[in-house]
């Protein structure tokens, strides 16, 4: 064998890795249906959100619940307290139930209802899919707008039809594929800024997804296809901080919508009041949601809403044997009477 020769192994001898056949997600749509009601509501929702995004609507966005769901019961518990409070602020905020159902990772780790329904380090994602949009539906039956993260494009189809408002994560914001998808949905898109801490990531992804795109994709029947998006104009930013420092300050608010109006883009922002911004502290999230109001009722327009990482209790637990009801498995979360103090300032901020 020559020395600029690559010695390749023969196919046999290559590992084959195991695949399972999934559902598609027209078939699991037909399993479980969105009813018409529930389709307008959602339909409704998603123009609800973006009149707020564009200052149209003057109420403030409230992105509420836990950092990933895990139990559906403890969920769906949790959207019924939230659409009671809803009806308590009615006019001055719209709340927006969490609905994560996939956790970005580091390294290892539980990944998400979607792919670990029964929190074990085996993944079942057949399972997860029809986990994940059972949960989803009966939440959206309560008459809640939900909101998630989009990490995996192949997998978001499966849930699109329920889903409000979309998050992507600070480290997928720069990937052109996710930009891609975010230009061919029909909901708003927050694009979080980078890990960190700046803001162009964000600015050129928003500017990205507010155009045209045509890019390979799957249709709901698990063809592969061309699709050809219109660009999506409810694209905005949300502070998150990064690089070890947080950025929902007021001087941190007015570069951000400095940096939106120079690249032409609307000056619409959602501070994530965890995270960096809390220090990855939970207890601190009421400070930051505080700091966030004061500027609001100061009249500081480009603040459209916040995200709160919230659960029935306080802190976080790991997965094992004895999980204690409606405490977060992943990010710790402040509880929900602390949830229900915070909303009540968000309401005041705007009276």
């Amino acid at each position: 064998m020559l020395n600029n020769q690559i010695a390749i192994a023969p196919p046999e001898a290559v590992p084959t890795a195991a695949k399972t056949p999934m559902p598609t997600p027209l078939g699991l749509k037909g399993l479980l249906p969105l009813k018409e009601a529930a389709h307008a509501q959602v339909y409704s929702h998603r123009q609800q959100i973006k009149a707020i995004l564009a200052g149209e609507d003057e109420r403030v966005l409230v992105i509420a619940g836990p950092c990933s769901l895990h139990c559906p019961d403890a969920a769906l518990e949790y959207g019924r307290r939230l659409k009671v409070l809803q009806e308590k602020v009615a006019g001055r905020c719209l709340l927006v139930m969490r609905a994560y159902l996939e956790k970005p990772r580091t390294t290892v780790g539980w990944k998400g209802m979607l792919y670990a329904p029964d929190l074990s380090e085996r993944c079942d994602i057949h399972a997860g899919v029809e986990v994940s949009r059972r949960t989803l539906l009966q939440l959206a039956e309560l008459g809640l707008p939900l909101a998630t993260e989009a990490l995996n494009p192949l997998a978001f189809p499966y849930i699109d039809d329920l889903v409000s408002w979309v998050a992507i994560g600070a480290r997928t914001t720069e990937s052109q594929i996710h930009r891609e998808m975010a230009s061919g949905l029909a909901c708003a898109v927050g694009f979080k800024n980078g890990t960190h801490g700046g803001f162009d990531t964000a600015v050129h992804a928003m500017l990205s997804a507010s155009q045209a795109h045509s890019c390979l994709t799957t249709d709901e029947q698990g063809r592969m296809v061309t699709y050809h998006t219109h660009g999506n104009d409810a694209a905005h930013m949300v502070l998150r901080g990064g690089g070890g420092a947080s950025n929902y300050d007021a001087h941190s608010v007015q570069m951000a919508g400095e940096h939106l109006r120079r690249a032409g883009l609307k000056p619409a922002l959602i501070v994530d009041c965890s995270h960096e911004n809390s220090g990855k502290d939970h207890r601190r999230q009421g400070s930051v949601a505080t700091a966030v109001c004061e500027q609001i009722a100061a009249g500081q327009t480009a603040l459209r809403g916040l995200m709160l990482e919230s659960h029935l209790q306080a802190g976080r637990q790991d997965i094992g044997a004895a999980l204690e009801y409606g405490v977060s498995v992943t990010d710790a979360c402040i509880g929900w009477k602390e949830t229900e103090a915070l909303v009540a300032l968000v309401a005041s901020s705007k009276e």
